[in-house]
């Protein structure tokens, strides 16, 4: 472990005690540190901001909860990176989120070329998270960690607490599934053609 490793894991072994002690600095100061990962990383999953707010809440909740059972066998962020996943798991085994909040604008008025691409490229989104909500859990949060988050398949693993291989399957599986409907979707074919899911 190098030198920066070794202290940011006594930084992250310190901030867990400060926070399960109750102390209110830490634990406002590990909230915002990691805050905006964590929606990141839901936004994605999800496809809408729609629960994002509350889900962010949710997962703290839990980070909370159980940091006492934080041992610093990885960062403080990939432990919740992983209370992130497994409320992401639960939200879209248990509730069912069936709707989209991306929309295509209708008559884009505007000279600027690249209005009408923002409007395509926001319709494809929209038809990619509708075709992500057919897709088994699992595979839809490890292809959207791996995809469209940019994370390494070992990253994933991780945070999903999974072997690299289950991993790699149901990225595998979900990207097939998604190219076998793109085949009848010409938007949705073109932007998994140009990679528009890491945009």
């Amino acid at each position: 472990m190098t030198d920066a490793a070794q202290n940011r894991w006594k930084q992250d072994l310190e901030l867990a005690t400060r926070c399960v002690a109750g102390e209110r600095d830490a634990q406002r100061t590990l909230y915002e540190r990691e805050k905006r990962r964590v929606h990141a990383t839901l936004y994605r999953v999800f496809g809408s901001n729609q629960h994002i707010e509350d889900a962010v809440q949710e997962v703290f909740m839990q980070v909370f909860r159980g940091l006492g059972g934080f041992r610093g066998e990885s960062s403080l962020s990939t432990w919740i990176d992983r209370c992130a996943v497994r409320l992401a798991y639960v939200y879209l085994t248990t509730k069912k989120r069936r709707t989209q909040h991306l929309e295509l604008v209708d008559n884009v008025e505007s000279k600027d070329p690249s209005a009408e691409q923002r409007a395509l490229a926001r319709e494809a989104a929209r038809r990619l998270y509708a075709e992500l909500d057919r897709i088994e859990a699992k595979q839809r949060i490890a292809f959207t960690l791996a995809e469209v988050e940019g994370h390494s398949l070992a990253e994933v693993a991780e945070m999903m607490e999974a072997t690299v291989v289950a991993t790699k399957a149901r990225v595998w599986r979900a990207r097939k599934e998604l190219e076998s409907r793109a085949a009848k979707d010409p938007v949705l074919k073109s932007f998994l053609a140009g990679e528009g899911v890491a945009s």
